[in-house]
């Protein structure tokens, strides 16, 4: 779609020509969700792919993955793709959630080589499986505030609803770092949806870290994506009743799935994640 109100487009070389950002100024990244549909609140755009920002770099703390990495190159990452450091460690099975959320989004591979990381994390919304799955591996968030300070924000706390994150005015999501005790954690993956090409009405990861502790992490179904954290495998009864305690404000309702009906499949799924991570850790069924 033509975007009639833009008048200006800026491609970004450095930091400070994010100064734009805020107000009628947006940013620009892959565009796959900006250009379809009217923007009557913008006249300006700031494209950030002129950073050149590395797609994903190893560092000391575990896998930075830049709020411009495409789709394409996030997928391809549990396979070994070059790192801006080296190569991705053959041994981080956390990685496997990548391509996993990809493919719970309705996009095809020409939006994969184009839609962004950050893209899908800013936007914020409940069906954002890629944002679920940076969640489901505990990602920090790297944010570029307008004054030249920095501030990271645990990726769990980062939406707070459909379309709604803790971004202020002219604040610009420069990265995900996910820690290296997540990619050498186990996981697992749960989609359900109405239509088998259809927006997920349920995407559900576990995590099984090394040490024994488990996350469980609802997306889609919730407004926002919710962790349920235990200190070890939970059983059927554990997953039952922190599933019951969500707040029940927090199911999503739309033409994709009714709250109850949300709330249950989300339930049998999450249970089916402890009973597939149990069974990896050998505890059985």
């Amino acid at each position: 779609m033509d975007l009639d109100t833009i008048r200006d487009v800026v491609v970004a070389r450095e930091r400070a020509d994010l100064a734009f950002v805020g107000g009628n100024c947006g940013v620009l990244a892959g565009g796959t969700f900006l250009f379809s549909e009217p923007q009557e609140g913008l006249d300006r755009l700031v494209d950030i792919t002129g950073l050149g920002w590395p797609a994903l770099t190893e560092t000391d703390e575990g896998l930075e993955i830049a709020a411009t990495c495409t789709l394409a190159e996030f997928a391809g990452a549990a396979v070994g793709r070059e790192l801006g450091a080296g190569v991705l460690r053959v041994e981080w099975p956390g990685t496997a959630l990548f391509a996993r959320a990809c493919r719970a989004l309705v996009a095809s591979h020409k939006i994969w080589r184009s839609a962004t990381v950050g893209g899908n994390v800013c936007l914020s919304l409940p069906a954002g499986a890629v944002l679920g799955a940076l969640v489901a591996l505990d990602g920090v968030a790297l944010v570029w505030s307008p004054d030249g300070a920095d501030r990271r924000v645990p990726l769990r706390e980062f939406a707070f609803g459909p379309g709604l994150n803790v971004l202020g005015s002219g604040e610009v999501l420069r990265s995900i770092t996910i820690p290296t005790r997540s990619l050498l954690a186990r996981t697992a993956f749960r989609k359900i949806a109405l239509a088998p090409l259809g927006r997920s009405g349920a995407v559900v990861m576990g995590r099984r870290e090394i040490d024994g502790r488990c996350a469980i992490t609802i997306t889609a179904a919730t407004s926002r994506p919710v962790v349920l954290d235990f200190d070890g495998m939970p059983d059927d009864l554990d997953v039952h009743a922190a599933v019951a305690a969500i707040d029940p404000m927090l199911w999503f309702d739309d033409p994709h799935g009714a709250p109850d009906w949300r709330c249950h499949v989300a339930g049998v799924l999450a249970r089916e994640i402890a009973a597939e991570l149990r069974a990896e850790a050998g505890d059985g069924q």
